[in-house]
């Protein structure tokens, strides 16, 4: 991997409740536009094959859910609206990361080296002294976050550090550690500067690592279902592609602990980027794809009232997404006909 270079130029900041409101719901976009990409590439993985690669991919994308909750906690804190479940809210992929400086395309593509090249380049970390912070045209996640925490601290200090005059959102609209369920990471109700700040923290920390990509591991370190203490994003994807592990010590893109086994042939060869509209109204794919897309929006709407005051309603998603892993893999069974390849999942959202 190539080290970052920062090439931007000197950002225009956020400077109103209104922008910081819309990064936000930007974040919540960004951070949902991972989750296909990665689940897609874990659902073309075949059943008991790449165990060690499943569960890693699996371990970020619980905490990618994790973030999608942090950012709507702060968006909720600062008197936003999260909106989930909009048409503008879903991709369509290939797809470039909103806001960004548009570096690489984003695609739903199966369990590949070149997956993980771009998951990757989607986590990279900043590997400079305090990057500058980027609300728009951002090179890392990292900045993107760092200028909503600018843009936070500006606006509280406009306000003479009346908190409340920028927090003005209703604490009974946070989800809080009674009603989510993950278990990658610390949930945080968000009320004011600190508690906004220690999200986002969470939320970099797990991507990047700390120190902006020099220190590999989490801060705090999370354990997850595995026997083992975990690295940022960026450092477990690269632990796919090098086919080893961590260790304490090791130095960054690096890794010198056990071998992780991976056997790049025992996916489906899915489609990428597949659509609905690939195949023919009435054929028995589309109606595969449409009964997927469907359950998927149901899901989206889900988390939509969740974070708009019904946060008891997080616990129902468990079963949606263990419901849509079983739906992938019955897609990516099912041969495009005229081609060696198999129907992938195209994530779309169905009209209300």
């Amino acid at each position: 991997m190539a080290e970052y270079k920062n090439t931007i130029s000197k950002p225009k900041p956020i400077a109103t409740l209104a922008e910081l409101r819309a990064h936000l719901q930007t974040a919540l976009i960004l951070e949902h536009a991972t989750i296909p990409a990665y689940l897609t590439a874990l659902y073309s993985i075949k059943e008991g094959s790449n165990i060690e690669a499943a569960l890693v991919i699996r371990s970020v994308v619980v905490e990618e859910m994790l973030h999608l909750t942090l950012a709507a906690n702060v968006l909720n804190a600062v008197g936003g609206r999260p909106n989930i479940n909009s048409k503008g809210f879903v991709p369509e992929y290939p797809t470039r990361l909103p806001h960004s400086a548009n570096r690489f395309l984003v695609n739903l593509e199966r369990f590949s080296k070149d997956a993980i090249e771009i998951f990757m380049a989607i986590e990279h970390p900043a590997y400079g002294k305090d990057p500058l912070p980027q609300p728009d045209q951002y090179d890392t996640i990292g900045q993107f976050y760092a200028a909503i925490k600018v843009g936070i601290d500006k606006l509280c200090g406009e306000h003479n550090q009346n908190v409340h005059s920028v927090f003005t959102g209703q604490l009974s609209r946070q989800v809080g550690a009674e009603q989510y369920y993950g278990s990658g990471g610390k949930i945080i109700v968000v009320h004011d500067k600190q508690s906004a700040f220690a999200a986002i923290d969470e939320i970099v920390s797990q991507g990047e690592g700390s120190d902006h990509g020099h220190k590999i591991w989490e801060t705090p370190r999370m354990k997850l279902s595995v026997p083992r203490e975990q690295v940022a994003h960026f450092y477990r994807f690269d632990e796919i592609r090098q086919e080893c592990y961590y260790k304490e010590g090791d130095k960054p893109l690096h890794p010198t602990g056990d071998d992780l086994q991976v056997d790049w042939d025992a996916v489906w060869p899915i489609r990428s980027n597949t659509k609905s509209s690939d195949f023919p109204e009435g054929s028995e794919t589309r109606a595969t794809l449409d009964d997927f897309n469907r359950y998927y929006t149901g899901f989206l709407n889900t988390l939509h009232a969740a974070f708009n005051g019904q946060p008891e309603l997080i616990a129902s998603t468990i079963p949606r997404m263990y419901d849509l892993k079983y739906m992938v893999q019955a897609i990516a069974g099912i041969p495009v006909e005229g081609s060696d390849e198999t129907v992938g999942p195209s994530w779309e959202r169905v009209a209300d």
